[in-house]
């Protein structure tokens, strides 16, 4: 499996953004961040990117942000992983049957990367997805990510339409599962509510279940 270089330059903008941030705060993660969880798992869980004070501070993915207390919290109640959340990646919180990580892998400046910076980035992602030989559902948190996993497994984007709660078959047997982001952004403003997350990950329960 292919991980970005430490000091990745692959994407100038995002390498310009992380030197900055490097002198901004040093004592900070502030490089690629690599995914969290074995690649045995059959459960793979796709975000966009690190948050500036979030994953790109710590180092693990979702992990010091609010994202990461709704995402954390909901695959504890689910049996997804154990341990505490304490928004640390010394914490002890392991994850069960799961793997998390990050379309783009660096921070991107107001977390919005840009086409080429997901082009030049995918091959990590679609390097990750073939080398999970156990890899049965994958959850794609927002449109961006669900587009990069549909790329990275050599699908149409036009022939999966993206919306929160819908389920795909992959021709590479994997099953895909939308959800709103996780963002605090989208809680507050009722976009995703806790019970639409957890309705979510009933289902990817569910399907793990049967096809175990």
């Amino acid at each position: 499996m292919q991980l970005p270089d430490h000091n990745c330059t692959l994407c100038p903008r995002l390498a310009a953004f992380r030197d900055d941030n490097r002198e901004k705060f040093p004592d900070k993660h502030n490089a690629p961040v690599s995914p969290f969880g074995d690649l045995d798992a059959k459960l793979l869980i796709v975000g966009l990117a690190p948050g500036l004070r979030g994953a790109n501070f710590s180092g693990r993915p979702f992990t010091g942000d609010y994202a990461g207390e709704l995402l954390y919290g909901t695959l504890l109640k689910f049996g997804l992983a154990t341990g505490t959340y304490k928004a640390d990646p010394n914490d002890g919180l392991q994850l069960i049957d799961t793997r998390i990580t990050n379309a783009v892998k660096c921070v991107p400046p107001e977390n919005k990367p840009v086409g080429d910076e997901m082009n030049r980035c995918r091959p990590f992602l679609q390097s990750e997805i073939e080398g999970m030989a156990n890899l049965k559902a994958i959850l794609c948190l927002g449109l961006i990510s669900h587009n990069n996993v549909l790329k990275a497994c050599g699908e149409k984007i036009s022939a999966f339409k993206f919306a929160h709660g819908a389920k795909h078959s992959l021709k590479n047997g994997v099953r895909v599962f939308d959800s709103y982001h996780c963002s605090r952004y989208n809680t507050n403003t009722g976009r995703l509510t806790t019970e639409m997350f957890e309705d979510v990950f009933a289902a990817i329960t569910s399907t793990l279940s049967s096809r175990a």
